[in-house]
């Protein structure tokens, strides 16, 4: 490369007087758009502007034929070719491939040098930040960190799965791996692909793979740990996504362009080189749905993530106040609804009776819920929300303030695993939180087994055999009959703490 460089240098000093001079140099203006330096003529010695442009119109033709990593694999060195054209391919709906910036095509980020920094010690995710000259080739799932300051060949090559639920093997196996290569200063054993598109803002790659058709999941998994890592840019941030999925991403459209003004990029199938000065790989999960603002750069807290979800849907309702019984004005209550499993089978005199005590009710199934931003605006209309412990139960995120959330928890020992889930997350929500623990009489299992089975004796003999066990038993294996007169007895309490005399 360096020889080529200095014979075209030669070239052109060498015809400095002669007649062959312009069309050779309109031709270079033509090919590589660069008219910003023509304007420079007048101004700068014209030997110093021809050598700058030969030295970019080497590095134009230097992209088809730019070595390739000597580890590549036959998909790799097919890709390093595809991402080396002019990258123009129709874009899908809400996803980047191979999206084109003509000012910046074939150009590559100016960094001398970078540094990466990983954290494997979590037992919930692993994480990658790099800042300097970050190139990630969607296709292959590589990211190159070029001339890392802190390079060591025995940690040259790095893996991430970017979904935060590392300690569930079969889950991460369904995740994309994405691979971080780091080269030295100066090195020529791995030469990474040029840039096809560069921007000036960080990048952040995350998953849509393991859960996510899942509200509880996306929400856990996804959207709370997407707004820890990319809220401080507010907006200025490029989002790109393996395992890309074009239904969620349409989905939660309205959350995803609060966080970034552009769309996502759909990783698996961009064939772009995309530069950036900064890049995170992989998401931070603190807790269930929730936030520990210590291990936040900004101090993010759940009241501002709920807030954020706020914006995102336009929901007008901040805090819930207390309805005055003298005026016959009734608080509203939303009931989420399963269907199948863990549904309530006496619906209709759950209903009765909550609206007997004084309450407005709604009622919401599964088909109701999948419309996110409307079922948002429903819940944000509400005071209380109540269900059987389910994904369902993720919608409090759109209550006001100071809403109530009333969990149902199904027979066979499960308070604990169902108040992890909805209990404990709600005081950092700025909400209260009611259970109703189900009895051996009100639930359907007593028709399926003899009360003297450990079922009803030893519930958690059936959690040691495993979480398939429990989950075949007690969550996917049983209904719900509510003992209405018990369970009037708690929602008439709920009642009382929303409404005032």
């Amino acid at each position: 490369m360096k020889g080529r460089h200095e014979r075209a240098k030669k070239g052109w000093t060498g015809v400095a007087g002669g007649g062959g001079l312009l069309p050779l140099f309109v031709l270079i203006v033509l090919k590589t758009d660069f008219l910003p330096q023509v304007a420079r003529l007048g101004d700068t010695g014209f030997t110093k502007v021809a050598d700058e442009m030969v030295m970019k119109v080497s590095s134009f033709d230097s992209v088809v034929g730019a070595p390739v990593p000597l580890t590549s694999s036959s998909d790799e060195m097919r890709d390093h070719v595809d991402a080396s054209k002019d990258s123009n391919q129709p874009s899908q709906f809400l996803a980047m491939n191979g999206s084109k910036d003509s000012r910046l095509i074939n150009s590559d980020v100016a960094a001398p040098r970078s540094n990466l920094t990983c954290n494997f010690s979590s037992g919930t995710m692993d994480t990658c930040t790099m800042e300097g000259d970050i190139r990630i080739h969607g296709r292959t799932a590589m990211v190159y960190v070029v001339a890392s300051s802190d390079y060591r060949a025995e940690n040259a090559t790095t893996v991430i799965r970017p979904y935060p639920r590392k300690w569930e093997q079969a889950t991460m196996e369904r995740v994309r791996k994405i691979t971080i290569r780091s080269t030295a200063p100066g090195a020529t054993d791995i030469i990474p692909l040029r840039c096809t598109v560069t921007r000036d803002m960080p990048a952040v790659v995350f998953s849509t793979g393991g859960y996510s058709v899942n509200f509880f999941h996306t929400m856990n998994d996804i959207i709370i740990p997407l707004y820890i890592m990319a809220r401080e840019f507010g907006g200025h941030v490029q989002l790109l996504a393996a395992n890309y999925d074009h239904k969620w991403t349409a989905k939660y459209q309205s959350m995803l362009a609060v966080l970034s003004m552009y769309p996502v990029v759909d990783l698996d199938t961009d064939a772009a080189v995309r530069c950036f000065p900064v890049a995170l790989v992989g998401v931070q999960s603190h807790k269930v749905l929730g936030i520990n603002p210590a291990l936040t750069r900004n101090g993010y807290t759940m009241p501002g993530f709920l807030d954020f979800l706020r914006s995102a849907y336009s929901l007008q309702r901040h805090e819930v106040t207390p309805v005055s019984r003298s005026t016959g004005q009734r608080p509203r209550l939303v009931l989420v609804l399963r269907r199948k499993s863990r549904a309530l089978t006496n619906e209709a005199e759950v209903v009765a009776a909550v609206t007997e005590l004084g309450f407005e009710v709604v009622v919401a199934g599964p088909e109701d819920v999948s419309d996110v931003g409307r079922f948002a605006a429903v819940v944000n209309s509400c005071d209380v929300m109540v269900g059987v412990h389910g994904a369902g139960l993720t919608n409090m995120v759109f209550l006001p303030h100071n809403g109530t959330v009333v969990q149902i928890i199904p027979w066979g020992g499960m308070k604990w695993p169902c108040w992890y889930d909805y209990g404990e997350p709600v005081p950092a929500m700025g909400l209260r939180y009611v259970e109703y623990e189900v009895t051996a009489n009100e639930t359907t299992l007593k028709d399926r087994y003899p009360r003297d089975h450990p079922v009803f004796t030893d519930p958690i003999s059936i959690h040691r055999q495993g979480f398939n066990h429990l989950w075949s038993t007690f969550l996917n294996g049983q209904n719900v009959t509510l003992d209405i007169h018990r369970f009037k007895g708690v929602m008439q309490q709920v009642y009382l703490s929303v409404t005032a005399a």
